[in-house]
């Protein structure tokens, strides 16, 4: 294992600037994942950290090793591609003994190692076999495979599971998290699926126009987001201009007690599963509703014509047109420091 560090690390291509001053430690044995929009970053912060890229400014460390300008080859990297690029004109089992044999290994050694990968990620009996015949799911097992071959202390996944159907993905993620788990291996996990993110990562790194917005666990980024971006891009969020006073919370068609005791006009987040339909302060009419099978999302309008999404119990969903009252959790609410 090792500790990756970013220090300030900014990376222009001509006049643009694809990472600015970014700051980010991946801890020993860590899964850190990235998410962001497209275009703010993220692959090429793992780039730069593959090596692929170099810093126009800044440091790359492992461990407190400068390897900045270390080439690829020599920085005992793994890598996952969103695409897998495996070789089409080797076998499953020679793309995965393909990085051993490039970095001197011998045939038993490469081959057995192989085939403990194979194993392990349960596809022993893909090895023959060509991998443009294989599934998604079955690329991608190859893909991790042939990355963890030449057995590195740090792997970094772009985009893995793009391209795969929600059930496959979700048998992958938690399979994924066991291997890396019992493989202690520190990863970087780059995704524009927040919730994938959220699934896999011990910490999540928002990214947004090449630089971190914020660094937490996934409880903590969901339930305290730094400032706005964070709030919506993670999750889905109620942004609500309200007027902090003597404790409490006036939205000015309705009251709350206040989290905290900030004064002044403050931007309230508020994620769906806080608001409660039944006796409450707000009173709002449902306007949408789209039944998920687990939850209905609905979104209902209150007085001052804004507009609140809520998850609510199929059972206890309102129709659309209903007016309802809605009782909010304040130890659900969030007061961002920026108005």
């Amino acid at each position: 294992m090792a500790t990756i560090t970013l220090d300030s690390v900014t990376k222009r291509f001509g006049e643009t600037t694809a990472v600015d001053g970014v700051d980010l430690t991946v801890g020993d044995g860590e899964i850190l994942g990235v998410v962001g929009p497209s275009g703010c970053g993220k692959t090429t912060t793992l780039r730069t950290i593959a090596g692929f890229e170099t810093p126009t400014e800044g440091r790359v460390l492992f461990d407190e090793e400068d390897v900045t300008r270390v080439p690829p080859e020599r920085r005992s990297v793994g890598l996952v591609f969103q695409s897998y690029a495996l070789f089409e004109n080797m076998t499953v089992r020679e793309n995965v003994q393909f990085g051993p044999k490039m970095r001197g290994v011998s045939k038993p050694e490469r081959r057995e190692r192989a085939t403990e990968l194979l194993e392990l990620l349960d596809i022993a009996e893909l090895a023959d076999r060509d991998p443009t015949t294989l599934s998604g799911g079955q690329q991608q097992r190859v893909g991790l495979a042939r990355a963890l071959a030449i057995e590195p202390t740090i792997l970094l996944l772009d985009e893995p599971m793009t391209g795969l159907d929600a059930k496959l993905k979700t048998r992958l993620q938690r399979e994924l998290v066991e291997l890396l788990d019992e493989l202690a291996v520190t990863a970087l996990y780059v995704t524009h699926d927040q919730t994938e993110a959220m699934a896999v990562c011990d910490r999540i790194a928002v990214m947004n126009d090449g630089r971190v917005e914020q660094v937490g666990t996934p409880d903590e980024v969901y339930e305290r987001p730094a400032n706005a971006f964070v709030a919506d891009f993670v999750g889905t969020s109620n942004r609500l201009r309200a007027t902090a006073r003597n404790g409490t919370l006036d939205f000015g068609h309705a009251t709350t007690a206040a989290p905290n005791g900030d004064d002044g006009e403050v931007t309230v987040v508020v994620r769906p599963e806080a608001f409660r339909v039944g006796d409450g302060s707000f009173e709002a009419t449902v306007r949408e509703r789209f039944y998920l099978g687990e939850h209905v999302r609905a979104v209902a309008d209150l007085p001052d014509g804004e507009s609140v999404t809520l998850r609510v119990d199929p059972a206890e969903a309102p129709a659309t047109g209903d007016r309802v009252s809605l009782a909010l959790d304040t130890d659900r609410v969030h007061v961002l420091s920026e108005p």
